[in-house]
């Protein structure tokens, strides 16, 4: 039996530190959003409810904004996501073929991008000479490529074995059929990984609907909880501002208003941790 020394004993110290520290702000977020509106005014509330309650998530759900900010952040990590994933995973596809004519400098010219960009004025110029400016498609088109993922999914299926893509072809399947067949049903764990890196990316992105849209139609839920965590203010039935007197209230409804925008995406990563880490150190390691 292994025995322990000081370096394991160091490690768990720190990395329950860690825990702790990521943890804290969701538990007390959680017992402010659920607590009695007295004790949260008296400073009385630490990890634990008081006064248990859904009072401010009854203010937060009966808010028609954020249920339609809910229904646009859906929209867009459901269908961002989806072309990413496609976009992102034809191009890694084609740059991992040694046979592509100019496949070097193609992939020096993407991991340029990694160091050097447009800058956010050209990018702005961009997208409104497109017509994409106050669409759904300026939060789906601009970051549909992240070069990273890119390069991670690259090196995954550079580390395929040849001998599929060869078998591929002599029953008669193009590049395109190989990629389809063959390589798309072994790549599940990196589909999952990159794709949780965009779905992420994309439920907490309140910088580009910031910049490309102006009908708060439009807007996602993140848009709605910085303007709510800046002005304090929800536009619902029975509460339309909260401040003054009750200024630590208005922190309860913000704290329940960010539970409610978290929690959902937090719940996806259960169903995929079987093929996070694979996908993660196979891009990583092989190259």
């Amino acid at each position: 039996m292994r025995r322990w020394s000081w370096f394991d004993a160091v490690n768990i110290v720190l990395l329950l530190g860690v825990a702790a520290a990521t943890l804290y702000p969701f538990v007390y977020m959680a017992a402010v959003s659920l607590s009695k509106d007295i004790y949260v005014m008296k400073n009385e509330v630490f990890l634990w409810p008081k006064g248990f309650n859904f009072n401010m998530y009854e203010v937060v759900f009966r808010d028609k904004q954020i249920w339609s900010a809910y229904g646009n952040t859906i929209l867009y990590v459901t269908l961002g996501t989806a072309v990413s994933l496609v976009v992102t995973s034809m191009g890694a596809y084609a740059l991992s073929r040694k046979d592509m004519v100019f496949q070097r400098g193609f992939t020096l010219m993407i991991v340029f991008t990694m160091f050097f960009s447009g800058g956010m004025i050209p990018t702005f110029l961009i997208v409104r000479e497109l017509g994409l400016v106050d669409t759904i498609w300026a939060m789906v088109l601009p970051g549909a490529v992240n070069t990273w993922n890119l390069i991670i999914m690259r090196t995954f299926f550079s580390g395929m074995p040849k001998e599929l893509e060869e078998s591929g072809r002599m029953d008669g399947l193009t590049d395109i059929g190989v990629f389809v067949r063959i390589v798309l049903p072994l790549s599940k764990a990196v589909f999952a990984t990159i794709g949780l890196f965009y779905a992420v990316a994309l439920w907490n992105n309140f910088y580009l609907p910031l910049l490309y849209l102006r009908q708060p139609d439009l807007f996602p839920l993140q848009v709605l909880l910085r303007n709510l965590i800046l002005a304090g203010a929800v536009n619902s039935g029975e509460v339309t501002s909260i401040g003054g007197d009750n200024l630590i209230v208005e922190d309860s409804l913000k704290f329940a208003t960010i539970m409610v925008s978290t929690v959902p995406i937090l719940l996806i990563y259960p169903f995929i941790q079987k093929y996070f880490v694979k996908g993660v150190m196979i891009g990583a390691v092989k190259g």
